[in-house]
């Protein structure tokens, strides 16, 4: 085992070792949940699955955290235009955010936080920071991180304190610097807030990971993942305020996710390219919406089309397909496929940086290999084979292990065609196929006769 990880603090790959010999710590930034799950929360989800997946591969223990934020300016809004508390709105979202995600079969994570159920560690780092100099306030407005007593900021997005731009933040009056940002919102009306030294108040985006993280990981953990558009500031902001108080690294890996385009534009409401994760599910299995999320490198953009999604569907038909075919081998003969072979391949691939183009490469010569020997296959090699698609599946996660049951009403459908094809009535065959694929089955035939699946 030589793990690699490209680290964005580094930026080169770097061999990878946790922290505890036996025991992996992420912690991932998850979604503000004030609106529908889109493509590119699925994205971010699916990608760190996939490294968690891998590596309980390789029999780590794994703690994984990942996070709802349930108090933002965007969550308040929101429930301000639909009359509702913010806590109904976080709560609303929240059930709606766990059924899609266990819909594209995420493992569930070891700690799955909100922001509002850990006020009191957000307090307490906070105070920790104050008695180290590194806060001040202003006036009506709230708890500020003085950056320029910070002077690694900047060291994960590699830029100079001096070079770095503001970009849109709406500028505050009374900030020393232009880069400090708020730890601590002073009340406001209609907003939520919390008793805490400094008076009534709601906490600021930023300091919200690194107390959750801190809670359920320690003060230095061994990843740290999220969007790509999160280097800048939200994960520079935890470096500094988490490093500051805590005198030590904040993670020793940072990995983050490239983003989704569609059809080769940035997805947007206003270019009316949007599409949630439940808009998709609607007419693909959410095992395909999976499969095309993990085929594509972690780090890299991946560009949305329907023609992409289908070609996606299409390889995870051909790797289900090989599988059952296998579970339904009833003849045996003396062909030996070489397991070892393309497990060694398989992770020499994902060991580098989780390369999976390499790796899915491998699970399709390895799916040829099935095909071609399939009812040749040695009585003890065939449970190996079995054996190599549930491994397989352990690290992607995008398998049925057991057949759907076919409805009736589609079964006799297929009756009929099959009927039809035996008497040449091709016009009513193909009509009867129509009506079977129209209802979400797909029937092929082959040697053996006719199989029906669900598309």
């Amino acid at each position: 085992m030589n793990i690699k990880f490209y680290n964005d603090l580094s930026r080169k790959k770097e061999s990878f070792r946790p922290l505890k010999l036996s025991e992996v710590t992420i912690y991932v930034c998850g979604p503000t949940i004030y609106d529908y799950a889109h493509l590119g929360h699925g994205r971010s989800a699916v990608a760190f699955d996939l490294l968690h997946r891998y590596l309980k591969h390789y029999q780590f223990k794994v703690k994984y955290v990942f996070n709802y934020t349930d108090i933002e300016d965007k969550m308040i809004a929101r429930a301000n235009d639909e009359g509702i508390t913010v806590k109904q709105l976080a709560d609303k979202f929240s059930a709606i955010y766990d059924e899609d995600y266990k819909r594209l079969n995420l493992i569930p994570p070891f700690r799955k936080p909100k922001a509002t159920e850990h006020i009191p560690e957000m307090i307490g780092l906070i105070r920790k920071l104050e008695k180290k100099g590194f806060t001040y306030i202003i006036e009506d407005d709230g708890v500020y991180y003085d950056v320029m007593k910070f002077p690694a900021y900047g060291k994960l997005s590699h830029q100079n304190l001096e070079d770095l731009k503001v970009g849109a933040r709406v500028e505050t009056e009374g900030k020393k610097s232009p880069y400090d940002f708020v730890l601590w919102k002073f009340e406001k009306p209609g907003e939520p807030s919390w008793d805490s030294p400094c008076g009534k108040a709601r906490p600021g985006w930023h300091i919200e990971c690194s107390a959750m993280s801190a809670k359920y990981l320690g003060e230095t953990i061994d990843i740290h993942g999220g969007g790509q558009d999160l280097i800048f500031p939200h994960h520079e902001d935890e470096i500094a305020q988490s490093e500051a108080a805590n005198d030590k690294p904040f993670a020793r890996f940072w990995m983050h996710n490239g983003f989704v385009t569609i059809n080769g534009e940035k997805m947007s409401k206003s270019l009316n390219n949007f599409y949630t994760l439940r808009d998709i599910f609607n007419d693909y299995n959410p095992l395909a919406v999976r499969y095309f999320f993990i085929s594509t490198h972690y780090r890299a953009p991946i560009n949305f089309t329907l023609e992409a999604l289908q070609g996606a569907k299409n390889s995870l038909d051909r790797l289900q397909q090989a599988y059952f075919e296998v579970l339904d081998t009833k003849k045996f003969g003396d062909k030996i496929i070489l397991i070892d072979h393309f497990r060694f391949e398989l992770e020499k691939a994902l060991d580098d940086d989780l390369n999976i183009s390499v790796a899915l490469a491998v699970v399709f010569e390895f799916v040829n290999e099935v095909y071609k020997n399939k009812d040749q296959l040695h009585s003890e090699n065939h449970k190996e084979v079995i054996d190599f698609f549930k491994e397989i599946d352990e690290i992607l996660g995008v398998l049925k292990h057991t057949r759907e049951s076919i409805p009736e009403v589609i079964r006799v459908l297929a009756e009929k065609r099959e009927l039809a094809r035996k008497n040449k009535e091709w016009k009513k065959s193909d009509e009867l196929r129509d009506k079977i694929t129209s209802l979400g089955y797909a029937v092929s035939d082959g040697k053996e006769g006719y199989k029906v699946s669900k598309i």
